[in-house]
């Protein structure tokens, strides 16, 4: 059974995650499409088309994803899990601007490539907590060791 209770402040931190997603994924679809084309893996094909493709479909996902946190209330937990587990997905493409020293966003220099990547567990707890996810792994786990 999932856990599907959560406090005004994580349901304030979902809808500004959401509202995020929203315009990451309108930003890989116009104005910030060429700044994205860094964080495509660099071991995927290097076809401009493909990775341009990479590009706008990662920008759908993350629209819906946007879209999902904010208004599918009665499913949050689901969608939490689900969109932590795209931030793990991407995260390749981050470590690949890292090791290829690929600029994006500002990201010029291997330092700031670097310390990008930590803050990808923060998305990702993030969006544990305040879709009530990390309650209900809690409330699995508290069942799973008392038995």
């Amino acid at each position: 059974m999932l856990v599907n209770t959560t406090s005004k402040i994580q349901n304030i931190a979902r809808i500004v995650l959401g509202s995020f997603m929203l315009l990451a994924g309108i930003g890989h679809l116009t104005f910030k499409r060429e700044e994205f084309l860094a964080e495509v893996p660099r071991w995927l094909p290097n076809d401009p088309n493909f990775m341009d493709f990479v590009v706008v479909a990662s920008g759908v996902v993350e629209i819906l994803f946007g879209l999902s946190v904010i208004f599918v209330f009665k499913y949050k937990v689901k969608v939490g899990y689900a969109l932590a587990l795209f931030f793990v997905l991407i995260f390749p493409g981050n470590i690949s601007q890292y090791t290829n020293q690929i600029d994006g966003f500002g990201l010029d220099t291997d330092t700031k490539r670097l310390v990008r990547l930590f803050f990808q567990p923060v998305l990702i707890l993030w969006a544990l907590w305040s879709t009530g996810a990390l309650n209900d792994l809690k409330s699995h786990f508290k069942t799973i060791v008392s038995n």
